[in-house]
């Protein structure tokens, strides 16, 4: 599994084109917007992108949906948890009204705590993990230590939890309750700032 990064979006989100380097097919994490350097990187690879994973419904994981829908020809599913569809269709509710416009994407293909998603020959696990938003979730890849975590966990620190939706605490257990059941060995791709593990987080991240 090949994981490429790319800083994006408004306020400079994570996103990352995760792509099958056998078979060239790719998801995408919080399309926070498609860049030119994400289609010539898509292109040069000549990765066929199969879905989109969102972490959560703020805007500055979504806003660039539109735009990979018209790279893929409209066909490919975006997958959320439920209780994160409301702020997916609603821009005052992601935020967006703040810094733009608004935006808000109609679809949406449902996902819960336990899902296993069958994508480009690895199984993205959904763990639900409430607290900066409460469809917030993370896509663990067992079989290759990956961990996506959106804005759950970052390197020693965490998500917000003054927007709507959120809850400090629901944040704090999510983290111990479920994240820190992983192996330490665990890679934390976030949806901010720099990679982590889980074992650095246990024992470094000052918010948990």
């Amino acid at each position: 599994m090949k994981v490429e990064l790319f800083v994006t979006g408004i306020i400079s989100t994570n996103c990352y084109i995760v792509s099958n380097e056998e078979t060239h097919e790719a998801v995408i994490v919080d399309p926070a917007n498609v860049s030119r350097r994400m289609r010539e990187y898509i292109e040069s690879e000549g990765l066929t992108v199969k879905a989109a994973l969102l972490t959560h419904a703020h805007f500055d994981h979504i806003m660039g949906i539109d735009k990979l829908m018209e790279l893929c020809g409209g066909n490919i599913p975006v997958y959320v948890e439920e209780e994160d569809l409301e702020l997916l269709h609603t821009p005052e509710m992601n935020e967006s009204t703040v810094y733009t416009a608004g935006y808000s994407y109609a679809g949406g293909d449902v996902i819960h705590e336990g899902d296993v998603l069958h994508l480009i020959g690895y199984d993205f696990q959904v763990i639900h993990t409430p607290g900066h938003t409460a469809g917030g979730v993370c896509y663990y890849v067992k079989e290759e230590g990956a961990l996506f975590s959106g804005d759950t966990l970052f390197c020693c620190s965490v998500g917000r939890t003054d927007f709507a939706t959120s809850s400090t605490s629901a944040l704090v257990r999510s983290i111990r309750e479920k994240l820190f059941l992983l192996p330490d060995e665990t890679v934390v791709y976030p949806g901010h700032m720099g990679a982590t593990t889980i074992g650095n987080e246990k024992v470094n991240n000052p918010f948990v």
